[in-house]
């Protein structure tokens, strides 16, 4: 698959309030990202995230992204928060892939020696977001990835670019990249799971200046 010509989406991840949910899907996300790992600061319950997709309306996606977590909660946790997308964004094995019966992000760390799924193996019919390596908190560090590294996968594949993205710096990315859709949560916040609003609204002039 070629690198993306279209519109890059954007899918910012790490909401945990109506007020943030309806700004950046009012400013055209196309996607709400939900932490369902407890040990994150961005971390929202399912209830909670359910009354965001409500305020938000049908067409913006909700992606609950889950570590490590079980198929069986997962599933419960999908229709409890009203989910469309499951991103993965631990250490799961290749198997589950296969066992979850909704569409899936595959998160993968570039520059992790050894992922614990290699790109080469994840299925064409789901999409992978490349992310800085962050054992530790899983995502939302504000590390950059290898743009080259990224570019090469993205001229093979769909893929979401994460990692370290600001209203500074995701033009310069989607030019050198030119991926499906790029994904924000550190870079627009006020603190970790608020966000700021001049920030938010300057990330997406700034998506929009890469696409004239």
């Amino acid at each position: 698959m070629p690198s993306e010509t279209g519109p890059v989406r954007v899918k910012v991840c790490g909401i945990t309030n109506v007020n943030d949910g309806v700004r950046a899907a009012s400013l055209g996300a196309s996607a709400l990202g939900f932490i369902f790992w407890p040990h994150s600061p961005r971390y929202v319950s399912p209830d909670r995230a359910a009354s965001v997709v409500e305020a938000t309306g049908p067409m913006t996606s909700a992606v609950g992204v889950f570590v490590d977590e079980e198929v069986v909660r997962i599933h419960e946790t999908v229709a409890a928060a009203k989910l469309d997308v499951v991103q993965l964004h631990g250490d799961e094995p290749y198997e589950m892939l296969r066992s979850l019966r909704v569409r899936t992000i595959r998160a993968v760390a570039l520059g992790a020696l050894a992922p614990e799924v290699p790109i080469e193996l994840i299925p064409p019919n789901v999409t992978v977001l490349l992310d800085a390596h962050d054992p530790i908190g899983r995502g939302g560090s504000g590390q950059q990835v290898d743009w080259t590294e990224a570019a090469r996968w993205a001229r093979e594949r769909r893929v979401i670019l994460s990692g370290g993205l600001r209203p500074d710096n995701v033009t310069a990315a989607i030019e050198k990249v030119r991926p499906y859709g790029v994904d924000v949560s550190s870079g627009v916040e006020a603190e970790p799971g608020r966000k700021d609003a001049r920030k938010l609204e300057a990330f997406f002039d700034a998506v929009a200046a890469a696409q004239v």
